[in-house]
């Protein structure tokens, strides 16, 4: 499958600090998703992706769709009105803060991120919005994401906050104990909070087409579903538990649902901390 962006469509402004000669994955996954906030070496490396792994683009959008409606869910169902998005990538159309303000407009949504571009990208874009703010900070160190000052001042941890984990956690490695940074994040949060993550999967073309985040600012950790199971542990996994992507609460029956688009290599879950 071809990538939908031409390598001629319009890289974002440099800035002094950001480095364009490495590949980033916030900016990779931007290409995946039709976006313009990339650059050449990250488009290089994504076609590198896509060469072994065609679905790349495809998994990126049903990734994107699962998020939009689990937070559809959370800001209506489960009634949640707080949201801190971690490692969030550009924000952009459909993303959380719309979807969430659109279901429940005094929704309150922080996006999390360490990439400068994204950061400045974020905040230009959210500069109006009171109700949505963009923190620096490294999923690696929970604590100082969930003491900054600014954070809190928006988020209140008197009340349920969902913590979203998009295609995260699969670029933390082992070694950097991602089980240890989520139960960190979780056991910090009120009763009632949720977890929601989605994590790629061990695929053959999958698993050759990472390869190419060997060279990017970070490395790809695919999972087995026991182990991203385990993400889940001491929360309560609402229905339908860990599933491929587009069986987690589909708007269509199932019976409609593509078969390639069942066997993407990815899982996602919901999970609440019960009190």
């Amino acid at each position: 499958m071809a990538s939908s962006v031409s390598g001629a469509s319009m890289s974002p402004r440099p800035f002094a600090s950001i480095d364009t000669a490495t590949p980033h994955v916030a900016r990779m996954y931007d290409y995946y998703l039709g976006g313009k906030d990339n650059y050449a070496v990250d488009r290089e490396a994504a076609d590198a992706v896509i060469a072994k792994f065609p679905e790349a683009r495809q998994l990126a959008l049903t990734n994107r769709d699962f998020l939009r409606r689990a937070v559809e869910f959370l800001a209506g169902e489960m009634g949640i009105r707080q949201f801190l998005d971690l490692g969030s990538g550009f924000p952009t159309q459909e993303n959380v803060h719309q979807v969430a303000q659109r279901v429940n407009p005094a929704a309150r949504v922080a996006y999390v991120d360490l990439e400068e571009v994204v950061l400045v990208h974020g905040r230009a874009l959210l500069a109006t919005d009171e109700r949505t703010i963009m923190v620096e900070g490294d999923i690696r160190d929970p604590q100082a994401i969930l003491s900054d000052p600014d954070l809190r001042a928006h988020l209140s941890f008197d009340e349920p906050i969902a913590v979203l984990l998009i295609f995260v956690l699969h670029f933390i490695q082992d070694e950097e104990r991602p089980r240890e940074i989520v139960r960190a994040l979780m056991e910090q949060l009120p009763p009632g909070s949720c977890l929601v993550v989605s994590h790629a999967t061990p695929r053959d073309d999958l698993v050759q087409g990472v390869e190419a985040y060997d060279k990017a600012s970070s490395q790809v950790a695919l999972r087995t579903e026991p182990e991203i199971l385990a993400f889940f542990d001491g929360l309560e996994l609402v229905d339908p538990g860990l599933v491929p992507l587009v069986l987690w609460r589909p708007e269509w029956p199932e019976s409609e649902l593509q078969l390639k688009d069942k066997k993407l290599p990815a899982l996602c879950g919901l999970g609440v901390k019960p009190a």
